[in-house]
């Protein structure tokens, strides 16, 4: 068993941080049909706004007491579906997993095929759609710690 080390500024937080460690256990998140793995919601894109259509989250690693530095999301857009267009200081990696999709990055339409890899770095204004005829999901790495996007206006959705 691996012992944790704190400098004199974490001491503080040393029991915190133990009490959390003891609590954590390994475990699967088992893949089942339709993009779904076990013990992992389904949850609304965002829980306000009418800046995005036919989206939604699974927060598979992040938000279940693990002390991670990142959060692993799944995100799925319906055909004709698309995320809010955004800014904000931290950077995303969109990783394709299921059918095809488009993302606006800055001025660029870039379209992401199965296991393509997205890097969208900071104050980089961005969505993702899918003009297909298939859902298309993709993996998304965040920091744990970061700002809230800004909301862009739709009219800038310039397709």
């Amino acid at each position: 068993m691996s012992e944790s080390i704190f400098s004199s500024c974490e001491l503080k937080d040393k029991d915190k941080v133990l009490k959390k460690e003891k609590k954590l256990k390994s475990r699967l998140l088992k893949f089942k049909d339709n993009y779904v793995w076990s013990g992992v919601k389904v949850e609304k894109y965002k829980q306000k706004g009418n800046d995005f259509d036919g989206i939604v989250r699974h927060v598979i690693l992040g938000n279940k007491g693990e002390f991670l530095d990142f959060h692993l999301r799944y995100f799925e857009i319906s055909p004709k579906g698309y995320s809010s267009y955004e800014i904000h200081k931290h950077e995303h990696v969109v990783i394709c997993i299921r059918g095809k999709g488009k993302a606006k990055v800055g001025k660029k339409i870039i379209k992401m095929d199965f296991l393509d890899i997205l890097y969208i770095a900071p104050d980089t204004p961005h969505f993702l759609f899918n003009p297909y005829d298939e859902p298309f999901g993709f993996f998304c790495i965040v920091n744990a710690k970061r700002d809230k996007p800004k909301s862009l206006k739709t009219e800038k959705r310039d397709l």
